[in-house]
């Protein structure tokens, strides 16, 4: 389908300014498929992000973790997507299930963000995904469904739209869906998207998996036909992430 494979690393809440460097002279020393095989984008903390725009090689880029949902103002502790594109950040993390569980956003608030960011020209990484609790009921399809529904009904160009589906139980756990429960979930987003937004948005729009990837898992997961990259947490801050973004080699010479 000529999706290029994306892998983005979410630093979450972690680093101190010397670990961050360290991090960063990892991925300026990689040896990785160029630009036209794989898209990079790592995700450090807001106080990160200029000194890591300003120092990462630049085949690669960055990605808040967040913004606000509407126009900057009396939003004490909030970043605003105008705030962001005056960094040239291009890059924002929205809906990832932390915010979602721990903050209480709901798919609609998720939805708006979505909508403001991209109306502002960031290009956004939408993460839906469900809970053990969910999963065992047997309502994942269901659950993922209803999170991707929600932006969908604000957004009309899905152009700067990546997917990101991340099983909550399966995030800083250990546990990992397996390479066929992924693609069984990347499936069936791709044909909600078929049925209920368009076949080419379906077709052309990157779904990316998130949940404990790293150097061992990666390139079984990256084999999937609907696994178009990763959202990936923990292994982004080791030198294990360069052989995680080495696994788009996989997809390509599929």
């Amino acid at each position: 389908m000529g999706r290029k494979f994306f892998v983005g690393g979410n630093w979450k809440c972690n680093g101190t300014f010397d670990e961050v460097k360290k991090i960063v002279k990892i991925l300026n020393e990689g040896q990785v498929p160029p630009q036209d095989v794989v898209e990079v984008v790592v995700s450090p903390p807001y106080v990160f992000l200029p000194v890591v725009k300003s120092s990462l090689r630049p085949d690669f880029h960055v990605a808040a973790q967040n913004c606000w949902v509407k126009k900057g103002g009396a939003f004490t502790g909030e970043v605003s997507a105008e705030m962001l594109v005056n960094l040239e950040v291009p890059w924002v993390i929205l809906g990832h299930s932390e915010r979602r569980l721990i903050l209480g956003e709901s798919n609609e608030f998720v939805a708006d963000k979505v909508a403001y960011a991209l109306a502002q020209g960031l290009k956004v990484i939408a993460c839906v995904g469900e809970t053990l609790e969910q999963r065992e009921s047997g309502s994942t399809v269901e659950v993922v469904a209803a999170q991707t529904k929600a932006i969908a009904a604000k957004v009309s160009d899905w152009t700067n739209v990546v997917l990101a589906y991340e099983p909550v139980w399966a995030i800083g756990t250990g546990k990992v869906a397996s390479p066929a429960q992924a693609q069984e979930v990347h499936f069936e987003l791709r044909k909600w998207l078929q049925a209920n937004v368009s076949p080419e948005v379906a077709a052309t729009t990157r779904i990316i998996y998130g949940g404990s990837v790293n150097g061992a898992n990666s390139k079984e997961l990256a084999g999937q036909p609907d696994v178009d990259g990763f959202l990936v947490g923990g292994a982004s801050l080791k030198p294990e992430f360069i052989d995680i973004i080495k696994s788009a080699e996989v997809k390509k010479c599929a």
